[in-house]
């Protein structure tokens, strides 16, 4: 009985020991299946926090319910109406972009954010192992995310939008639309992953949401009242004025060329999250 239990004892530590050498000298998990993981811990987080996944929703939802509006009363009062600065059908149905850029925005700013206003943002860090895989895979979940419903959505403006477009133009045909569709998904998943860059960079919401109003939306308003000869300069390089060259069917003397603008704008994007990456391998989380 005794010889027994001494057996038993000390073949337990040998086979813990063994145990733990599998385990050591298993494969470990490759970078490719660790980043996996992790874009789909990140999906999972998005979906499911209402605080995001909705507000991208309605974020595509207001723009066809403005797109329809804009084209349903294109002709009502074109000289100050919502249509006024609009030329064609296709402009006056994606009205509502510029509603919806600046929630989608907002969007990108919450889901990095709102980690570090509950300090979850440390557990994330932890779990994941590398804080570039962290911001990798958050970018590529928004990013995903957002060009879905970006491109449906502005699909779904331009189809409703012509169908009850008020206006004398001729409506135009969704195919016909194709680089319009492209170049807006591409913008607004641009906008809410430079959120996302503001987000890790100034890791509060309020200070994030701030910046990205004032020197996406507003700072091209102030800069367009200073001296041409500076605006001409510096004005179209912005990310809003890329967008809009990006977005546009015909490109005007004042904007950059359709490919040059696709550059401009990505450019500032992986600087953004560029410089967010460094800052995040420096600092205390």
């Amino acid at each position: 009985m005794t010889t027994a239990t001494i057996s038993t004892a000390t073949a337990t530590p040998a086979a813990a020991s063994a145990t733990r050498s599998s385990h050591e000298t298993g494969p470990k998990p490759t970078v490719v299946r660790r980043t996996a993981w992790a874009i789909r811990s990140e999906w999972i987080k998005f979906w499911t926090v209402r605080s995001t996944s909705v507000t991208l929703i309605a974020a595509g939802l207001a723009t066809i319910a403005f797109g329809m509006i804009f084209s349903a009363v294109a002709d009502s009062d074109a000289a100050t109406g919502p249509a006024a600065f609009l030329t064609n059908p296709v402009d006056v149905a994606l009205g509502g972009i510029g509603l919806a850029e600046m929630i989608i925005g907002v969007v990108g700013v919450l889901v990095v954010a709102g980690e570090y206003s509950t300090g979850l943002i440390r557990t994330t860090f932890a779990a994941v192992g590398s804080r570039t895989r962290v911001i990798l895979s958050k970018a590529a979940v928004v990013a995903a995310s957002v060009f879905a419903v970006s491109i449906a959505a502005a699909a779904g403006a331009i189809v409703f939008g012509q169908a009850v477009y008020a206006g004398s133009e001729a409506t135009v045909a969704l195919v016909d639309t194709l680089d319009v569709l492209f170049g807006t998904a591409v913008y607004l998943t641009g906008v809410a992953l430079i959120g996302v860059a503001l987000g890790f960079i100034l890791r509060s919401t309020a200070a994030g949401i701030g910046t990205l109003v004032g020197a996406v939306f507003i700072g091209p308003n102030l800069l367009s009242l200073l001296p041409d000869s500076i605006t001409d300069l510096f004005l179209k390089y912005l990310p809003s004025e890329a967008g809009s060259a990006m977005m546009s069917q015909v490109s005007t003397s004042d904007q950059l060329s359709t490919g040059a603008a696709y550059g401009v704008f990505v450019a500032w994007v992986i600087a953004l999250l560029g410089v967010a990456a460094i800052l995040v391998q420096r600092r205390d989380a």
